[in-house]
């Protein structure tokens, strides 16, 4: 993947032109300094080897496409379980809806409060985002970092007792949001965070997480199931020694979504989990695109996406594991397949691993099939119904990735939710 090098263009121009640049507070010199970047990179083209395979148009151009507000009968993320409820209404923080953010071991303040000229984010919001620009760029990323004026600020010093659960909603039919979440994990402290919720017509996020030494973060979202959204979201994670990164992502429906994960272990035995998977129809477009530094010693990594693809709908996975010189003992597992229920489907794979270590272990696979015919006539002479022996093997297949969620309560609600998807879109 080549570092993109681009002058300024009319399109950045025009999409900088409709927002505004907040110019106060500790965050004024890391905003600046993502606009550089942008300026720098200019906005994804469809000629950008990293976007070969999704059009970036709607991400990109200055009028987000206004989209209908779904009628969402589905539940956030552990509803009804101990989580501390943090609410966003079309990108903005709603405290009526949220509870109190006080809770022992943790400390969460919000980038729209935070005017004053020192911040314990100051040292991280934008620094992640930027060490991710190499070797690929990734200006939406940039965007996000400059213009986004709300987000979470969480800080967690011990191990407290609920997850935190972020909860997007949407009211506008053309939202068009950025977010910019920051998160740090000191010394032995461990977070569970959970998303959940569609958040606007055009969504552009950046989450960065700093995670120290011996610490550990767990992560699950939920996508939505609005049919017309578009979405491109950034994890940017580093890890310290002997912590634990591991992230898991549902995405059900959606127009256009672009979910990016950069990693880099540069603590020995750090271990980085991330996995997804999706299910869509028609005109459904799902990207998966994962970049892991290895850095260190004896660390370990997993990626693992499932795509459930059908009625037209595509599916790209671009992967890549890279083994710095003197990452020894490195253990790097990658895995994208898909399962496509019709001809008209397709998915799109683009595995790759870079390797300047010559102890380590690291593998790669990408397959794309259509439902095992043989396993169906076994279901089916056993009297199982065709539609639900199809709905068996489907979710046999997304379940390598579910897998990855440790939580067994999520891990349930993640399978009831991809049940559901099943049983509503029987053709």
């Amino acid at each position: 993947m080549a570092v993109k090098k681009q002058i300024n263009t009319a399109e950045t121009e025009a999409r900088i032109d409709t927002l505004d640049l907040p110019q106060a507070g500790w965050s004024a010199p890391s905003r600046a300094d993502a606009l550089l970047r942008l300026r720098a990179m200019g906005m994804p083209g469809r000629r950008d080897e990293y976007w070969k395979f999704t059009r970036p148009d709607a991400l990109v151009q200055a009028t987000a496409p206004a989209a209908d507000i779904f009628d969402n009968d589905e539940a956030p993320l552990m509803d009804g379980q101990p989580c501390l409820r943090v609410v966003f209404v079309d990108g903005v923080f709603d405290a009526d809806a949220s509870d109190d953010l006080a809770l022992e071991g943790i400390e969460i303040s919000r980038l729209a409060d935070t005017t004053a000229d020192i911040h314990w984010a100051q040292s991280l919001h934008g620094t992640l985002e930027a060490a991710g620009q190499t070797p690929v760029a990734r200006p939406l990323a940039a965007l996000a970092t400059a213009f986004a004026t709300d987000g979470l600020l969480i800080r967690v010093t011990g191990q407290p007792s609920k997850p935190v659960n972020v909860i997007y909603n949407r009211a506008n039919d053309s939202a068009d949001v950025m977010l910019h979440h920051v998160v740090k994990l000191e010394q032995g402290a461990a977070l569970t965070l959970l998303e959940s919720g569609p958040a606007a017509a055009r969504l552009n996020t950046v989450m960065e997480v700093d995670v120290a030494d011996k610490a550990a973060f767990h992560h699950v979202r939920t996508q939505g199931r609005d049919h017309q959204r578009l979405a491109a979201t950034h994890v940017f994670g580093r890890l310290g020694a002997e912590s634990t990164f591991k992230s898991f992502t549902l995405t059900a429906n959606g127009k256009m979504t672009r979910n990016e994960c950069v990693l880099e272990l540069t603590g020995d035995d750090a271990v980085a989990h991330v996995a997804g998977a999706c299910v869509g129809d028609g005109d459904f477009h799902h990207d998966d695109t994962v970049f892991v530094t290895h850095d260190a010693v004896n660390c370990e990594s997993r990626q693992v996406f499932k795509k459930v693809l059908r009625n037209g709908a595509t599916g790209v996975f671009q992967g890549k594991i890279l083994v710095k010189a003197g990452a020894q003992k490195t253990d790097g597992y990658q895995i994208s397949q898909s399962l496509l229920l019709d001809g008209d489907s397709q998915f799109l794979a683009k595995p790759e691993l870079e390797i300047y270590a010559d102890d380590v272990a690291c593998s790669h696979g990408s397959t794309s099939g259509a439902i095992d015919e043989e396993a169906l006539f076994y279901l089916r002479s056993r009297g199982v119904p065709e539609d639900a022996a199809t709905n068996l093997l489907t979710l046999a297949f997304l379940a390598e990735a579910v897998q990855e969620i440790e939580n067994e309560d999520l891990r349930a609600d993640i399978e009831t939710r991809m049940s559901g998807w099943l049983e509503r879109h029987r053709s």
